[in-house]
């Protein structure tokens, strides 16, 4: 209590004894993949397509953006925030140490055809810039031009009393003057500048690959355009920033995806964010197509270990690709195996169109991002108790199969969740089971839903920890609890036609006896009755004999 010495009025802060629970959010996905560009074994959180592409994207080849032949990241993802998905973190998989900065010089022709490489060397890091612009030609150049013998076109100017070789004609930014241009190229890391002038794409010292490579300390260059005519070699004026590209970058490995939780690479970095509700790895399905099905039930082995071990995510699992009905089902229960409530399964694959073919190919993409984004927008629109099926899954053509209903039969009962097409309904997730044989577990949202009551109290009683271990701290727990279910039942998320019947708190002597006390433990015990998705709905129809008056 304050000492109150000089007349007049005071105001007190006093604390709330109520100290309510906030509900944590619940539809967080992470994925874990390949692309072209962006940091490497980092996850990245981002907020939208726009930030993803701008991000992932491919330096080399903007035309193409995030997405990358033989792999599935950035369609996961674009599948997921075209379906309701919000935030998410993405982690591209690739060997740090062998990351390098790469830039493509094109042609002058415009059309994307590269000129030269230009390639950071080892121990160059940071932002590199090259910068390469034709050099005005001077009187001694002139004076001291190659001419080289007149072809077909040449002498039959001649022979129209042409009294000089008929200017040759270039490409691009070099047009008129073909190899007989020379060129300056600036390379900015950081402090330091290198120059180099008077280069030319002949051969010889003066050329541009063959000066820069010998005297350059930041770059390389390599010719892309060796192939060409001569003539043909002129680069494109202009400035270049080096984007960072993994060694290979091309290849899927269980090591990389797998990554390591001390050094945050791969789904094993992904612990140290507490925030993640979903973990996809479409990626994956690329050892699939090398022939390594061993490491398919390996990696997602390891996915479903890492939800398990988190306890507050779930792993959603592709089905491999090829797989017909009876195939997957024999594939689920017989090499898989996988029973955990920390995991679901859906099959089959999508059909999207290509970006890379500019839309105009179909092509089979695993279906987890599109998946990811249908669990959070049912979470946003109806809550996480909602079973998320029955859902219409947008920004997709057609399916790889279409599963008939006695086909799911046999499916749904092993924890496969179909998606199919209906008549007029368009394609939908038609399944909201995990890979759990406990019934308890037998529902997604069930899952979920646990793992949000579960999240949210202890993120909203940490203010608890070290106060006194009595009954008003007892008290305190018992009404903070008692508020937040309440406010979820209400919501709809537990069975029961008044708050008694849907859960109960229980935080008094009985639960922490004098010894945990003494252990410096306070315990409370927390019932609850989730509601169960109405996955058979079942009318019983019969006729019946009106009886006469």
């Amino acid at each position: 209590m304050p000492n109150y010495l000089t007349p007049g009025v005071y105001v007190e802060e006093i604390p709330s004894q109520s100290k309510p629970i906030e509900g944590v959010g619940t539809a967080v996905a992470a994925f874990v993949g390949l692309a072209p560009g962006g940091p490497i074994n980092q996850a990245v959180k981002i907020a939208n397509w726009t930030q993803f592409t701008r991000t992932f994207g491919d330096r080399l080849e903007p035309k193409n953006g995030p997405f990358m032949e033989g792999a599935y990241l950035a369609h996961a993802v674009y599948g997921y925030f075209h379906n309701g998905g919000g935030s998410c973190y993405v982690t591209r998989i690739g060997v740090k140490e062998d990351a390098v900065g790469q830039a493509a010089l094109p042609l002058g022709a415009g059309d994307g055809r590269e000129a030269y490489r230009a390639i950071a060397r080892d121990g160059v890091d940071g932002p590199v810039k090259v910068e390469i612009e034709e050099e005005k030609a001077t009187a001694d150049a002139a004076a001291t031009k190659d001419v080289k013998p007149a072809s077909a076109g040449d002498k039959a100017a001649d022979a129209k009393g042409a009294d000089e070789p008929q200017p040759r004609k270039g490409t691009g930014a070099g047009a008129g003057g073909g190899p007989d241009k020379t060129y300056r190229l600036v390379v900015v890391a950081g402090s330091t500048r290198e120059e180099f002038s008077g280069l030319t794409t002949r051969s010889g010292e003066s050329n541009i690959v063959t000066k820069v490579n010998k005297q350059s300390k930041l770059i390389t260059l390599e010719d892309r355009s060796a192939a060409l005519p001569e003539l043909d070699r002129v680069p494109a004026t202009g400035s270049y920033e080096l984007g960072i590209v993994a060694g290979d970058g091309r290849e899927v490995t269980s090591t990389g995806l797998e990554g390591d939780v001390a050094n945050r690479t791969g789904i094993g970095g992904l612990a140290a964010i507490d925030e993640i509700t979903m973990l996809c790895v479409p990626d994956l399905m690329a050892l699939q197509s090398n022939g390594d099905t061993a490491m398919v039930k390996d990696v997602q082995s390891k996915m479903i270990a890492h939800c398990e071990g988190a306890a507050d995510r779930m792993a959603i699992l592709d089905a491999p690709k090829g797989m017909k009905p009876q195939q997957i089902g024999d594939w689920r229960m017989d090499v898989a195996g996988y029973d955990s409530k920390f995991a679901a399964l859906y099959y089959p694959w999508i059909e999207v169109m290509d970006p890379l073919s500019g839309g105009k190919t179909p092509m089979l993409v695993p279906p987890c991002g599109h998946v990811a984004g249908i669990w959070a927008r049912s979470d946003n629109t109806r809550g996480v108790h909602k079973a998320p099926a029955n859902e219409v899954l947008l920004a997709v053509n057609d399916l790889e199969f279409q599963v008939t209903g006695d086909e799911q039969a046999n499916l749904n009962k092993n924890g496969i969740n179909c998606i199919r097409s209906f008549s007029g309904r368009g394609i939908r997730i038609w399944g909201a089971r995990t890979l759990s044989s406990d019934p308890e577990w037998r529902y997604i949202n069930v899952r979920r839903l646990f793992n949000y009551i579960s999240e949210s109290i202890m993120e909203g009683t940490q203010w608890a920890v070290f106060e006194p271990n009595d009954q008003r701290l007892w008290m305190q727990l018992k009404i903070a609890a008692t508020n937040f279910l309440t406010r979820t039942w209400r919501s709809g998320a537990l069975f029961g036609a008044t708050p008694g019947e849907a859960f109960y708190v229980k935080c008094d002597a009985e639960t922490n006896p004098p010894d945990l006390v003494e252990a410096g433990q306070v315990t409370v015990e927390i019932g609850v009755a989730p509601v169960k998705p109405a996955e058979f709905v079942v009318f019983r129809i019969s006729q019946f004999q009106i009886q006469a008056a």
